[in-house]
């Protein structure tokens, strides 16, 4: 399978806007770092860069690095990969050209939103690590639970993260609880928070939510529809605020 260069640009765009965009961009650059499964002297030397650059970044000794910065980090992987035979990228376009019915709906959101007030937005209560209420949430996965379970494996996992990790996975349907936390925990991706519509979390959930430190949360939505509803209502608030437009809604308040 040959890699277009359109599926890397996406691919490249993807790892640099989650780094761009995360509240600690050297652990985002970490994570894809060991995602690609290269080393810190491997990519420094594809970089012409000394090692203690990378690890500083990682480590956050170093401030956050600049857009020109982040553009060569992300390339040299991609380069490291396609002398390795694109390896990772091919499973990356493998997941761009296989839609999954279990993904009802998939978003960025327009500007990001503090967790308590995205639990607020969905009628949702937390039930592990709500002292990341303050998180931010820039993107939300609804995603059947019933159908995940039958249709995702391994790498198809990832497609629910969109594109960015820092974002709400929320599972409708819920009839397995332990499925959706331990998904969460064996794939190598996390997100910010893991919301349940359907059954209540139960104790092997939240104890691997808070061994992750993933907030988790339950939706007292009565249908998947009212939830898809009050998501896209959030939605439609924070697209309204980013274009300065009044925002006449009493749900939430950002």
């Amino acid at each position: 399978m040959s890699i277009s260069p359109s599926a890397r640009q996406v691919l490249a765009q993807r790892i640099a806007g989650e780094i761009i965009l995360s509240s600690k961009p050297g652990v985002t650059m970490r994570k894809w770092r060991q995602l690609f499964v290269i080393s810190q002297t491997r990519l420094s030397e594809r970089m012409k860069l000394s090692p203690s650059v990378i690890s500083d970044y990682e480590s956050g000794r170093r401030k956050s690095p600049g857009t020109r910065f982040v553009r060569r980090f992300v390339w040299a992987l991609l380069a490291i990969d396609k002398d390795r035979g694109n390896r990772f990228a091919k499973e990356f376009a493998h997941l761009l050209t296989s839609p999954s019915a279990a993904i009802l709906d998939i978003r960025e959101l327009p500007l990001p939103v503090i967790a308590e007030h995205f639990c607020k937005a969905i009628s949702a209560e937390v039930v592990a690590c709500s002292e990341r209420l303050g998180a931010e949430i820039c993107g939300y996965t609804l995603v059947d639970s019933v159908k995940a379970m039958e249709t995702l494996a391994g790498w198809e996992f990832l497609r629910i993260f969109g594109a960015t990790t820092e974002r709400a996975l929320i599972f409708t349907n819920v009839e397995d609880e332990a499925f959706p936390m331990v998904s969460v925990r064996v794939s190598m991706l996390k997100p910010r928070m893991v919301v349940f519509q359907g059954s209540f979390p139960q104790e092997l959930s939240i104890k691997l939510a808070e061994y992750d430190g993933i907030l988790l949360a339950h939706s007292e939505a009565p249908t998947v529809e009212h939830l898809a509803k009050l998501l896209r209502r959030l939605y439609r608030v924070l697209l309204r605020r980013k274009m300065g437009r009044p925002v006449h809604n009493s749900v939430t308040r950002i």
